[in-house]
């Protein structure tokens, strides 16, 4: 039998110029066709433009228990440059544990911020390497590692992170232009970090349960029919079918090769290159491939989410963010609710979306830096209660394929690149995809968030014991009719309902089936009388409880709910 290959896919991220490909080359025993800034753009440019990869093999850790077999790092080189983010995200979806590489003269930066951000979202496990210390002069070369290594603790103590290993390196002594004679310092080092922080029980559970229904593979078309598969769930083997996903054509797999091996079949999380049977390669240069009918294109979607806390500013029902699912970026208009008032604090069910509840309407994502805290502050009320899970309808401007339950992460990438601020405004998972382009028409009818609305008008007069007039409580164009039959409450507690319109003018009748009170009565009598002597221009001096009564009118209160997408628009009242 062929010696067993634990695959561990290792994401190098950080700034730009922080030494992230010559570090992936220090590193690395055998590089891909995608290796090294090898693409022409790249070198030309002198900067990573797309995902590259490599490997690192070394014998199976003691503890994975005796036999032959290889522990394999595939690294995975992610460009550094702030217009690139989309494919930091997608190169960050594939990784099991991450390094964030620090130029350790410089410290952090914004987009090493960027990338401990998506690393937070996308990956359980992280080293720091702190790369270019043969920048350092001798001398001083201990104490101001010493010193960054401190500032990076404290960076992360309130991040997942907290306690990761920090490994100072110079993954190309002299730069660039220095002989390839030079050698690395620290990378031997960094290995064993590596190795002590790789959490091998959950990858390679990941690969024996395979509990992933389909066999999702992320591709990068390279030539004609040979396929770079990135990701992958459940197993692809030789003569097995695939199907390319948005262009929707179905081959059949010839071969596979490993880092430049023949084999015969691949598992979760290995990187591949698959030949296939005459495919276009100019059909899809990237994008998924996946067993037939397992994937599906999109008009918009339900997600659960989280605000990233480093975002500055309120997320806002109607804005436009940039939405990465899996692997593409498309514009997209969020709606965001929660569960009702009442349930705030209940348990939520997760990856999971219940259309059999009711939601209600956010006019933005609830948090402590939104709006709608910040007036509870400044009105002096108690602790704002938040609720455990909210949610957002996505409308997409152009159709997405991706798989179900995939990660969503929500960005404003037009912000200025050079503003030292976080792009990254929220991230959550895909519940609910809708295929139909109709489905304004026939899916979110299904979806029961609601509006409370809250009307106010005042008591004009007393008809008789059981009825008043109300006014300013509608426009003088609406129609009253519509309103028939809600039920009303008056400042002075009776409860009242609606029963028609008074007049032209927007004026309106409440019926009291109880009755109104006698203070009630008294109130309104004085209320009129005096309105009826400011009409006739009476300007004698009123009494003390005449100004009294006057400064409290009687107020109507309409308290109703509305269903966003609810086409008849009914007002529903408990």
């Amino acid at each position: 039998a062929a010696p067993r290959v634990l695959n561990v896919n290792v994401g190098v991220l950080g700034h730009i110029d922080s030494g992230k490909t010559a570090l992936a080359r220090a590193l690395s025993t055998t590089g891909s066709t995608a290796a090294f800034d090898r693409a022409p753009q790249s070198r030309a440019r002198g900067i990573t433009l797309d995902l590259g990869f490599s490997c690192l093999r070394t014998a199976l850790p003691p503890q994975l228990g005796p036999g032959p077999g290889e522990l394999q790092f595939t690294l995975v080189d992610c460009p550094g440059h702030a217009s690139l983010i989309r494919t930091i995200i997608g190169g960050a979806q594939i990784i099991d544990l991450m390094m964030l590489v620090i130029d350790v003269t410089k410290g952090m930066q914004t987009q090493s911020a960027e990338c401990l951000v998506i690393g937070q979202i996308a990956c359980q496990k992280m080293v720091v390497v702190l790369n270019k210390i043969d920048l350092l002069p001798e001398g001083k070369r201990q104490s101001a590692i010493e010193k960054m290594t401190k500032k990076m603790q404290k960076t992360l103590e309130n991040t997942k992170f907290c306690g990761c290993p920090i490994v100072a390196v110079a993954a190309k002594p002299g730069g660039p232009e220095a002989p390839e004679s030079e050698n690395p310092l620290g990378v031997s080092e960094l290995i064993e970090s590596v190795l002590r922080t790789c959490n091998y029980w959950e990858i390679l559970q990941g690969q024996i349960m395979l509990h992933q229904p389909d066999c999702l593979l992320w591709q990068n078309v390279e030539t004609a029919g040979v396929m770079t598969l990135i990701r992958l769930g459940k197993q692809v083997s030789r003569l097995s079918h695939v199907e390319a996903g948005e262009v929707w054509v179905t081959k059949k797999v010839k071969s596979m090769q490993m880092f430049h091996t023949p084999v015969t079949y691949a598992m979760q999380g290995d990187r591949v290159g698959i030949c296939v049977t005459q495919f276009d390669p100019k059909l899809l240069e990237r994008g998924l491939i996946c067993t037939p009918e397992s994937l599906h294109t999109i008009h918009a979607a339900i997600i659960s989410l989280k605000k990233i806390q480093y975002f500055r500013g309120a997320l806002q029902t109607k804005a436009k963010f940039h939405i990465t699912v899996g692997h593409e970026t498309v514009m997209g208009r969020v709606m965001f609710f929660s569960p009702a008032p009442t349930d705030f604090s209940e348990e939520i069910q997760e990856n999971v979306f219940d259309f059999e509840q009711d939601y209600l309407y956010q006019e933005e994502y609830l948090s402590k830096d939104s709006n709608s805290s910040d007036e509870n502050k400044e009105n002096d009320q108690a602790e704002v209660q938040f609720p455990r899970q909210q949610w957002a309808l996505l409308e997409f401007e152009k159709p997405v394929t991706c798989p179900k339950l995939c990660l969503v992460i929500g960005s404003k990438l037009d912000t200025d690149i050079h503003a030292n601020t976080c792009r990254l405004a929220f991230h959550g998972v895909l519940l609910q995809g809708m295929e139909d382009k109709n489905y304004t028409e026939t899916f979110l009818p299904k979806l029961k968030v609601y509006k409370l609305k809250h009307k106010e008008g005042q008591v004009e007069r007393v008809m008789d014991d059981y009825s008043v007039i109300g006014r300013s409580l509608f426009k003088k164009e609406t129609n009253i009719q519509i309103f028939m039959g809600l039920k009303v409450k008056l400042s002075t507690g009776e409860d009242g309902i609606i029963d028609g319109g008074f007049g032209q003018s927007g004026k309106f009748k409440i019926r009291i089936p109880d009755g109104l009170k006698p203070d009630t009565k008294m109130l309104l009598a004085v209320a009129y009388k005096k309105k009826s002597k400011a009409g006739k221009g009476d300007t004698t001096k009123e009494d003390e409880s005449s100004k009294n009564d006057s400064a409290q009118p009687v107020t109507i209160s309409l308290l109703f709910k509305r269903y966003v997408f609810d086409v008849q628009k009914k007002m529903i009242q408990s």
